[in-house]
């Protein structure tokens, strides 16, 4: 049974809603973090630019992705994008990991998934052509052989639940879209107008970047980083691991930079004490659940306003803690006996539905 205490208190600092830290280094070290917009886009863009400087093969991509695709749950399985479920049904394509070994073209294996669709770059990235986007591991991601062949070369587009075909285009699923659109956003800064978000994804065009879709900021804000995210962002800003690319996806480091870039809601920021104040930007209720990962099952629960249902849900769709009816805004709420596993964390705060991942160790 789960235990459940509520305890009042203020909120101090907007801290509380990111994870503390600093800008990886040696990797941002003299980066000036000042800048906004579009100057700062500019000189993100000639970051991760610059120091691509292991750029590897097509082939290699297997092998990269052998270790940076891993289950942080189960080391000899890779996670398949798109993917939401394993064995509960006899339905393969959907599975969401997959013994790392079991790569290949057939059906039941799996393969790489070119998230920004070689199709819809202009020109089409080419994986014959090192340092072409049709080669960069960023978003070159393991994936169910048939399920990549039914996303095909569709532009993603909104939904909601698992991933599928949906009205003009493809929904990547609840638990992906984060990963999406930040991949979307870091080719958009690495590879510029062959790779412009308006190519891959369906939505609004933004008034003040033409170029940039209102979907992806969405996601990014919906859809915190995971653990999973973390560890391929690491090895790729490796500068002496075989097959590491040496430059870094910056919206993983911190998806408010895309906030500070382009606006639209507020994205989770992972440096306080770089961005110590918001912008005023029009956002969604701001709530978070810490500590992520957990190591013994016991989290935190707040919000700046009034939660009205909250649901714990893993993978396989099962239910593990509800919380409802409603808890005032700046509430803390301890839960505890969590069990270990992957889960989607659902909120309705104020009559908003959001999700962010969660891992219990």
């Amino acid at each position: 049974m789960n235990k459940l205490t509520i305890f009042i208190g203020c909120l101090i600092s907007g801290a509380l809603f990111g994870q503390n830290g600093s800008p990886a280094t040696p990797y941002y070290n003299g980066f000036n973090w000042t800048q906004t917009g579009t100057t700062l886009k500019t000189a993100l863009s000639n970051k991760v630019i610059n120091s691509h400087n292991n750029p590897i093969t097509y082939s290699n991509i297997w092998e990269a992705d052998k270790v940076t695709d891993l289950d942080p749950t189960d080391n000899t399985k890779v996670l398949l994008v798109y993917g939401w479920e394993n064995g509960t049904d006899t339905d393969l394509t959907n599975d969401r990991s997959r013994g790392k070994t079991n790569n290949g073209a057939g059906n039941g294996q799996w393969n790489r998934e070119h998230v920004f669709a070689k199709a819809l770059g202009v020109p089409s990235l080419n994986e014959n052509i090192i340092s072409d986007g049709g080669t960069d591991a960023h978003h070159v991601r393991s994936s169910d052989v048939q399920r990549n062949n039914t996303r095909g070369n569709l532009k993603f587009a909104t939904g909601s639940g698992n991933s599928g075909a949906v009205t003009g285009g493809w929904y990547p699923g609840d638990e992906w879209k984060g990963d999406v659109a930040r991949m979307v956003m870091y080719m958009y800064l690495r590879y510029g107008d062959q790779c412009l978000p308006i190519y891959a994804c369906v939505g609004t065009p933004l008034t003040t970047d033409s170029n940039m879709i209102d979907t992806l900021l969405q996601w990014n804000a919906d859809d915190p980083v995971s653990t999973y995210e973390d560890n391929r962002n690491t090895y790729h800003g490796s500068t002496t691991i075989n097959y590491a690319q040496g430059n870094r996806n910056p919206f993983i480091d911190n998806p408010y930079l895309a906030t500070v870039i382009w606006g639209g809601p507020m994205a989770q920021n992972r440096w306080p004490n770089i961005f110590l104040d918001a912008p005023t930007f029009s956002q969604k209720p701001v709530w978070s659940i810490y500590p992520n990962p957990s190591v013994d099952g016991t989290l935190f629960l707040q919000s700046t306003k009034t939660i009205e249902a909250v649901a714990i849900v893993s993978v396989t769709g099962q239910v593990v803690f509800q919380l409802e009816p409603n808890h005032t805004a700046n509430e803390t709420i301890m839960l505890s006996d969590i069990p270990q596993g992957f889960y989607l964390v659902k909120a309705i705060i104020e009559g908003q539905a959001t999700v962010q991942k969660l891992w219990v160790k």
